[in-house]
């Protein structure tokens, strides 16, 4: 299976469909982040902290694989110049149209979160890439893209899913009210299914999702040389899954690429 375009077939349906991801901010939304007023996640419910963005006005942000008509036209709105990266063209258009309509400086490319080529190294103060690897098969090629395009001193803000979402079936856990490991991990569609349960994934046409390490999450971002400053764990919703009652579902981070290049050049943001 090829998984990007399979899952670009099934964000682009998605997106189609009005997806909660996918559904455009309203205009009041961007007229109160021009006065300052705003807030956007990484993760499905609790806010990023406004310190973690520090003073966006005039800087250089790359929204990765966040599409959909949210969170790029904010951070353009806040005073940001923002690039919108994604592999769905549908997603990009929600992107697009959001700006047309309020004046946004957005540029939109699409493209493969873990293949950056199209952007040029040291581009960018912030990378702001909310859960979204979990489409990925391995995240650390992802994370030595984001150092790459960053500037010196320039910051990483990412989220993603607690591996242990993966041990279940959460439709299964729904029908029959209580939570029973399934798979092991790593998780990997379309591998990790078999029976009846591929069959109802492969008619779906669904995304393929993949669950990932904490080692290849977090150690995988210090190793493409990033630097940890803090993290947050949040829940999803009872509706979602029940493993929401027992255990956070999310982690998001924020890191920084250092301050002095290999050149030695500095830049403080």
């Amino acid at each position: 299976m090829d998984v990007i375009e399979h899952n670009r077939a099934a964000w682009d349906r998605e997106s189609t469909a009005g997806s909660e991801w996918s559904t455009p901010v309203a205009p009041g939304v961007i007229e109160a982040a021009r006065r300052g007023d705003w807030s956007i996640i990484l993760t499905p419910r609790r806010a990023v902290p406004r310190a973690w963005f520090g003073d966006l006005r005039d800087r250089d942000v790359l929204c990765l694989a966040s599409g959909g008509g949210q969170q790029a036209p904010v951070l353009a709105a806040a005073g940001a110049r923002v690039v919108s990266y994604d592999l769905s063209e549908v997603q990009l258009g929600k992107d697009r149209a959001v700006a047309l309509r309020h004046g946004l400086s957005i540029r939109c490319v699409r493209g493969d979160m873990a293949d950056l080529s199209q952007l040029a190294s040291d581009t960018f103060d912030l990378v702001f890439h909310p859960v979204s690897n979990v489409f990925a098969p391995d995240p650390r090629p992802v994370w030595r893209e984001c150092h790459r395009v960053l500037r010196p001193g320039g910051t990483l803000l990412a989220g993603f899913m607690n591996p242990s979402f993966f041990l279940f079936d959460h439709d299964e856990a729904a029908r029959e009210g209580e939570l029973v490991a399934r798979y092991t991990l790593p998780y990997r569609d379309p591998e990790s299914r078999t029976g009846e349960d591929l069959r109802r994934w492969e008619e779906s046409r669904q995304a393929a999702e993949f669950s990932h390490s904490l080692e290849d999450q977090i150690g995988g971002q210090l190793q493409a040389g990033l630097t940890l400053f803090d993290l947050y764990e949040d829940h999803w919703s009872d509706e979602a899954t029940i493993l929401n009652r027992y255990s956070p579902t999310f982690i998001a981070t924020r890191a920084s690429k250092p301050r002095t290049s290999k050149s030695g050049a500095a830049r403080a943001i």
